[in-house]
């Protein structure tokens, strides 16, 4: 009895084989990077969703999709997965987002999409897509950092 359950221990908790053990290791790290990059930025410019919250982002949706595939789920099961993350990040960047009181006024939207976006790409990383993931960082790198710099402010609508 002893044995058995010592066995089925060992092979529960027992460390994949090196092939897998170092995809999942670079799956991991280019999700922290790329979150942390544009978690980077927002703490940077002071917003609610930093670096951290951006890291775990991308990393939580890397492993929603990379976890199945490891168990030898298809691809095509996968999207299930996925959907769910689009869906539940949603609620996610929704707690963002704040109406202000007495004017049109919107704050968060940026950062809520900017969460979405960094899910996306922790899903692109579980796939092992990286190229995609890294071009669509630097493409929501300058979106968040440079283009605000090239268009005024808008003014505050009126009520």
């Amino acid at each position: 009895m002893i044995d058995a359950v010592g066995q089925t221990l060992a092979e529960e908790f027992a460390l994949p084989e090196p092939a897998t053990a170092t995809l999942i290791a670079a799956r991991l790290l280019s999700a922290i990077v790329l979150g942390g990059v544009l978690g980077l930025e927002r703490e940077a410019k002071g917003r609610a969703a930093g670096l951290r919250t951006h890291i775990l982002v991308c990393t939580g949706s890397a492993l929603f999709v990379m976890a199945p595939l490891l168990a030898g789920v298809s691809e095509a099961e996968v999207t299930r997965v996925m959907q769910g993350v689009v869906s539940g990040i949603g609620f996610l960047g929704a707690g963002a987002i704040l109406k202000l009181d007495g004017s049109q006024r919107v704050q968060g939207l940026t950062t809520a999409a900017g969460i979405w976006a960094t899910a996306a790409i922790g899903m692109a990383v579980g796939m092992g897509m990286h190229l995609l993931a890294l071009a669509s960082t630097l493409a929501a790198l300058l979106v968040i950092s440079v283009l605000p710099l090239l268009l005024p402010d808008k003014p505050d609508p009126q009520p």
